[in-house]
């Protein structure tokens, strides 16, 4: 069976490794006459691309998206819809050097154990570089969101110890870290910038706000919408956490101080606070949905590290190349657009639940 498809009415399947030709994906689902062009996917892929700053890997991609099929005259058909990106800066001669060495932290020996055989080259499948397929898919499911007022906004919450204190929406694109605290993200970008120094990296928490979510969204039991959202933001490269509103803090919490307690404003049905991250059951209820993502840190770091061969040899092991000293502020479009993709396939599903 396949694990490169996600979602049940609007489904998506990512294609692609890290070093080959090219990487992409295939839209199914989506609804004929959305007006779509190249331009509004090409946004979220320079978000995401490789090479926009200093705090990022400096491999240059310019990511440009190729439409292939489910477009006619601007707007969507009803059938799959194909898009492309080509590699163009792959630089596969420092895995050359250790193809044979398992590199700590990654997925090697894993992808060995399971197929028997695997792309040494930039980790194969197992690259972040894969998720540029679901980012230029999530672009859609934002646009078809945004037809039910509904916004999907991502951002970074933190960096090794630096937390972002205040959020202004406003200033997330203002600057490299994508953090909503013009002051903690100057920390932040010191505190990148030095483990580069260093040869080591930063982990961090990358966090997703929706706004404008209906109640009613979840499928109990088995896909509920947290549970639906919590596997399509593991899935992600290098995230090894998630919590959904107060999440791990709800650990330390009264249960007079995790409720959130029902009150009616404007005549409409809402809670004082949202401990819940707008989920309860399984099933939206109105509020903002809240979802946070711990990223581990860069498991590429030029430090001599210990290793062992394919052979079972000891070795040591130092991972040159092009690499991110911090991957959170680049997965901020792709967890935008996991918790995006998973919003639509809901809210497509929800419209059997009742009879009108």
């Amino acid at each position: 069976m396949s694990g490169s498809t996600y979602g049940k009415l609007f489904k998506i399947t990512t294609w692609g490794e890290s070093h080959g030709d090219g990487v992409g994906v295939v839209v199914e689902g989506c609804p004929a006459g959305l007006a779509l062009k190249e331009s509004d996917i090409q946004k979220d892929l320079d978000r995401r691309r490789t090479g926009q700053s200093k705090v990022t890997t400096t491999r240059k991609e310019d990511d440009k998206i190729q439409i292939m099929s489910g477009l006619f005259k601007g707007k969507t058909t009803g059938t799959p819809i194909s898009m492309r990106v080509d590699n163009k800066d792959a630089d596969s001669s420092k895995y050359e050097l250790i193809k044979n060495l398992y590199r700590p932290g990654h997925a090697d020996y894993t992808y060995d154990m399971k197929y028997g055989f695997r792309d040494y080259r930039g980790g194969g499948r197992s690259s972040a570089r894969e998720t540029l397929g679901r980012v230029a898919a999530g672009s859609i499911a934002k646009k078809l969101l945004a037809r039910d007022k509904i916004t999907v906004t991502g951002f970074t919450r933190q960096i090794g110890h630096h937390i972002a204190k205040t959020l202004n929406f406003k200033e997330i694109e203002k600057n490299i870290v994508r953090c909503p605290d013009s002051k903690m993200a100057e920390d932040m970008v010191k505190a990148i910038m030095q483990a580069r120094k260093n040869g080591d990296s930063l982990g961090g928490i990358v966090e997703v706000i929706a706004r404008g979510v209906p109640a009613g969204l979840g499928e109990p039991v088995f896909d509920r919408l947290d549970a639906d959202l919590a596997k399509a933001v593991m899935s992600i490269p290098a995230v090894k956490g998630v919590a959904i509103g107060a999440g791990f803090q709800s650990a330390s919490m009264k249960g007079s101080e995790c409720n959130d307690v029902f009150v009616m404003k404007n005549k409409k049905m809402t809670t004082k606070t949202n401990n819940a991250g707008g989920i309860l059951g399984g099933i939206s209820n109105g509020m903002d949905i809240i979802v946070k993502l711990v990223v581990k840190p860069t498991s590429s770091i030029n430090k001599a590290q210990d290793t062992i061969t394919q052979k079972g040899g000891n070795s040591k092991i130092r991972v040159e190349g092009r690499h991110d000293p911090c991957v959170a502020p680049r997965a901020v479009p792709i967890a935008e657009a996991m918790v995006a993709l998973t919003l639509i396939d809901h809210l497509l599903r929800n419209k059997n639940s009742q009879l009108s």
